[in-house]
């Protein structure tokens, strides 16, 4: 499709060779808010690389409750599942703030995979630092409060959002965040009082990053700094990531 320019940044890490043979295989699409690209056990028809936006994994239960266990932006791949081998998703994908993404088809990607030493081994360093988010996510919600996990899911969501703003209502950060509505007010106070962000209906404002990141301790920083190890620079912001 002749693609010359791309906001991902795995994309953007490649060896130009690499690069080429799978930028044949990419499409342009528009994925928008509230689009569940794939669910729970889903058959894989296409990865995506994100160029923009905000989505989630959210874990489901049989009894249809919902968590989130991680979230993505132009950083990303999706799903690494095809990468390890398998064509079903654990968990379902879904987009919080739409954007353009690059898609392929699984066997065009895995076909590119095992003709690519230097994309396999990109991708296997994201699928790493994925799981070091997933386990970052789990222990906030173990044993951080519900101040510390939120202030840690802003930081992340302004990480691969431009601009101060997100459009975030409380009923979703409630799931987000796996508490009730009342809790995350509870906690927006919190977090304004400390005047690290103002909130107002829908919407949030980043007022101190720094700030937030004090607030997030420990809850946030550790996965960041392994991708920009392994992989390079990906945050829109050029705040401290910890504080």
């Amino acid at each position: 499709m002749g693609l010359t320019k791309f906001e991902n940044r795995l994309l953007q890490a490649l060896p130009s060779g690499d690069l080429e043979q799978l930028l044949s295989h990419l499409e342009r699409v528009e994925v928008e808010k509230g689009d569940v690209l794939a669910s729970v056990g889903e058959v894989l028809e296409f990865a995506y690389f994100p160029e923009g936006g905000l989505s989630s994994n959210i874990a489901v239960t049989h009894e249809n409750r919902r968590i989130e266990v991680g979230c993505f932006g132009f950083e990303a791949m999706v799903s690494t599942a095809t990468v390890l081998g398998s064509d079903r998703t654990p968990h379902e994908l879904m987009v919080q703030v739409g954007g353009p993404w690059l898609r392929i088809k699984v066997e065009a990607l895995q076909a590119t995979i095992r003709q690519c030493p230097a994309l396999h081994d990109l991708l296997l360093r994201y699928t790493h630092v994925l799981v070091m988010t997933l386990s970052q996510t789990a222990m906030s919600n173990a044993i951080f409060s519900i101040e510390e996990r939120l202030a840690r899911w802003i930081l992340m969501a302004h990480d691969r959002l431009d601009g101060d703003e997100l459009l975030l209502t409380h009923d979703f950060l409630a799931i987000m965040l796996g508490t009730t509505r009342s809790g995350v007010t509870l906690a927006m106070q919190a977090l304004e009082g400390h005047g690290a962000i103002s909130a107002k209906r829908a919407r949030i404002i980043v007022q101190d990053r720094a700030i937030l990141c004090k607030l997030a301790g420990a809850s946030y920083g550790p996965a960041e700094a392994e991708y920009e190890r392994l992989i390079g620079p990906f945050r829109c912001k050029t705040a401290p990531a910890a504080g």
